[in-house]
């Protein structure tokens, strides 16, 4: 059996997020059992959530054990299978982790996908027709449920989340407004991705100014929103907010270091009547089949067109999700394995 490497967290953040936060280690892959499943992981998914894995607080999700595999999608094929439904070969998705091979139960419910790369590369399965892109879907249409016409806006923009965001509210006849960081990404929202506007909140970088920017990229005011950082840029958004405005709230990258992230103004919740809603889209399986169906067609026809950014081997993912942190990535963040 091949040797596999793997990142493990080796001790637990004190504020920021550090490389030697994890541990690189190399173990024997174990022998198959029967209804088992060997995995060749091409591809690792980073993403902003893994940052409050690592703390040791109330979550949605346990926290990320000391010591162990860092979690984490990945993309890959079948390698060894002892389990009826998998071939050697075959093009699968899953929660792998941090590591180069995974081992995985073929009969446990969701624990592996096989997909079809005729249409779609494998590396999407990771982003635009994956979790996040799942995450955009849910967010908009299930709790932000727009109307032709209306004006939503989403941060990091052209993330993996963003920039399917932006394909799923255009098709709906959304008025479709991104903030971003830096002149290049803001630059891809609109000529690539479909965005009206793109604002660059690294020129916008306080609560007066952002609420200018927004007041001129959305005259009508703000329907629908979408949140991943928090900061200032919410306490905006809810000064521009339209009555009965929506906000999905998916993640506060802003507050990741375990700071609390206070509202300045939280009665224009009330003023406006707006819905709040938090959500993890990992416990509405439910609406993945039909999200995925339209995301795939997205992709499949042009009309979303993600990009990526790759670090090369096992190794490089620490720096490559520190970097994500900072914004440092241009769209889906991935490592390749294979």
């Amino acid at each position: 059996m091949p040797r596999n490497q793997q990142i493990v967290l080796d001790n637990r953040p004190q504020g920021e997020a550090v490389a030697s936060n994890f541990k690189l280690v190399a173990t024997d892959t174990p022998a198959l059992k029967d209804g088992e499943v060997l995995v060749r992981h091409h591809y690792l998914s980073l993403d902003p959530y893994m940052r409050g894995r690592m703390n040791e607080s109330k979550s949605y999700a346990a926290s990320q054990g000391l010591g162990e595999v860092m979690i984490g999608g990945t993309v890959g094929e079948v390698a060894e299978s002892k389990h009826p439904k998998y071939a050697v070969g075959d093009k699968v998705v899953g929660m792998g982790g941090w590591q180069e091979y995974s081992v995985v139960d073929g009969s446990a419910v969701g624990a592996l996908r096989k997909v079809d790369t005729t249409h779609v590369p494998l590396s999407h399965y990771l982003g635009a027709v994956g979790m996040p892109g799942v995450t955009a879907w849910y967010g908009l249409v299930k709790i932000i449920a727009p109307k032709a016409g209306e004006t939503v806006v989403v941060s990091a923009a052209t993330g993996a989340v963003g920039s399917a965001f932006a394909a799923l509210a255009k098709a709906r006849g959304c008025r479709v407004v991104g903030i971003a960081g830096g002149p290049d990404k803001c630059k891809y929202a609109v000529e690539e991705l479909g965005f009206d506007v793109c604002i660059d909140h690294r020129e916008h970088g306080d609560l007066k100014s952002m609420s200018k920017a927004l007041k001129e990229a959305c005259p009508n005011g703000i329907d629908g929103y979408f949140e991943n950082v928090g900061g200032y840029i919410l306490d905006a958004v809810l000064l521009r907010a339209n009555a009965f405005a929506r906000v999905a709230v998916c993640g506060m990258i802003a507050g990741y270091d375990g700071q609390p992230l206070p509202m300045q103004n939280p009665a224009l919740i009330l003023v406006n009547r707006m819905k709040v809603e938090g959500f993890i889209v990992s416990e509405h399986m439910e609406v993945w089949p039909e999200a995925l169906k339209e995301l795939g067609m997205l992709v499949g026809t042009g009309k979303l067109r993600p990009r990526e950014t790759v670090a090369e081997g096992i190794a490089a993912a620490p720096e490559a999700f520190l970097g994500l942190l900072k914004g440092k990535n241009f769209g889906k963040q991935l490592v390749k394995l294979a």
